[in-house]
């Protein structure tokens, strides 16, 4: 896939998670632990604006200080925030690279996008456009072993939407298989329960991959893909 496409595919997910934050309001949940759609919205644009808060996303001494920008970021006019998001990092961050945005905010508005459906009561999957099922298969295809390097056992991802694709993201003496779309795939590599997928394996092994912790989100510090 040729870079313009994936920023293309960012660009879309980002308008219409902005979308999506408008109509809901600041109030509302998202799947983001603790997080409401403000909190959201203010970690986007922190994201994207602030590398000095960058440093304590993991925890540890500089925590406190990411804790404090979040906050302050929150505190703003929400209106001023989406409309922050909506019309993208600042000149000077490398999120506005071309290359940047379209390989890793596609993931990152993807799943956000997704973590404010999903925790609407009803909530649906989308039928994403190909290109999107495409680019986020790759990016499993390619990083898989990060996310998933919580898990005890190994684990095969198994594209049900192409017949016969399937990629082990992780070796190991339990195995589980995890079936869905790419998009669904996605949001259980970002650690989200809410998904359309099925989990295969022993007894054991499925329940050892429930508890399991996936992907510690580090993009804050260089985007991972």
């Amino acid at each position: 896939m040729v870079a313009v496409a994936a920023i293309d595919l960012a660009r879309s997910e980002r308008a219409e998670l902005c979308d999506l934050l408008e109509q809901t309001g600041p109030d509302e949940a998202t799947l983001c632990a603790g997080w409401t759609t403000r909190d959201l919205a203010a970690h986007l644009v922190i994201r994207e604006g602030r590398p000095d808060a960058a440093l304590g996303v993991l925890g540890g001494p500089l925590a406190s200080w990411t804790d404090k920008v979040q906050n302050d970021a929150a505190s703003q006019d929400y209106d001023k925030l989406v409309r922050l998001v909506r019309t993208g990092p600042p000149v000077w961050s490398y999120f506005r690279l071309p290359w940047v945005d379209g390989q890793f905010n596609t993931i990152e508005y993807y799943v956000h996008h997704e973590d404010v459906r999903r925790a609407q009561p009803q909530w649906s999957t989308r039928d994403l456009d190909p290109e999107l099922q495409d680019f986020l298969w790759d990016r499993l295809t390619f990083a898989g072993r990060g996310w998933f390097h919580g898990v005890a056992g190994g684990v095969t991802l198994v594209r049900t939407d192409r017949p016969d694709t399937s990629h082990k993201v992780k070796s190991g003496d339990a195995m589980i298989t995890i079936s869905g779309t790419p998009g669904e795939l996605m949001m259980v590599a970002f650690g989200r329960r809410e998904a359309d997928v099925e989990i295969e394996g022993t007894e054991e092994a499925v329940a050892s991959f429930a508890q399991a912790t996936l992907h510690i989100d580090t993009d804050d510090l260089w985007p991972e893909a």
